[in-house]
């Protein structure tokens, strides 16, 4: 007997530390979907050092991806640019996060227009984030700020997403499956 097919186009949540693999596995799962490509950049280049990360992302994903910079209005790219015909990787929540904090905007109100963006959804979503709950607690108060933002997004959309995979050391772990189709 076979499950009824869902409602709604995959969501998936791809978690894991830096430099563990998690965004090339992103772009992995996005190419092999098949469809239009379109990457919402949340990267500021506010250094020569994160340029070069830009520089280097954009490198490796080569040709055949449309970018759209979207460093603190990531609901509103999501409403513009999903279609079923096309798929949108989300590339970094993290990045995104800080950048609400440091343009002192109020990140509550932003991920729950986050939550209303991604349910709304009408094409397949990657969103990719770093895992920053596995370490220290933080000495400053804008940084414990900063994981406890991070850790209540992951825990909201980790439970409206249909898969989440934790990226360590390249290797993916499915907690939460659903293929993506």
């Amino acid at each position: 007997m076979n499950a009824d097919p869902p409602s709604s186009p995959p969501l998936i949540l791809v978690l894991g530390g830096m430099r563990s693999g998690k965004s090339r596995h992103a772009e992995d799962l996005v190419a092999a979907s098949g469809l239009a490509r379109v990457y919402l950049a949340t990267a500021l280049a506010g250094d020569a050092e994160m340029a070069a990360r830009i520089t280097a992302h954009r490198r490796r994903r080569g040709n055949g991806w449309r970018t759209v910079e979207a460093p603190l209005e990531l609901p509103e790219a999501i409403r513009a640019e999903s279609r079923p015909d096309r798929i949108l990787l989300v590339e970094c929540l993290t990045l995104w996060l800080t950048n609400l904090l440091m343009a002192e905007a109020e990140p509550a109100a932003a991920c729950e227009r986050l939550e209303a963006a991604l349910a709304a959804r009408r094409g397949p979503v990657v969103l990719v984030s770093n895992e920053v709950g596995l370490g220290v607690v933080p000495a400053d108060p804008l940084s414990r700020r900063f994981v406890d933002l991070a850790g209540e997004l992951h825990r909201r959309l980790a439970a409206l997403a249909d898969r989440v995979e934790l990226v360590v050391a390249g290797l993916p772990l499915v907690l939460k499956p659903r293929a993506l189709e």
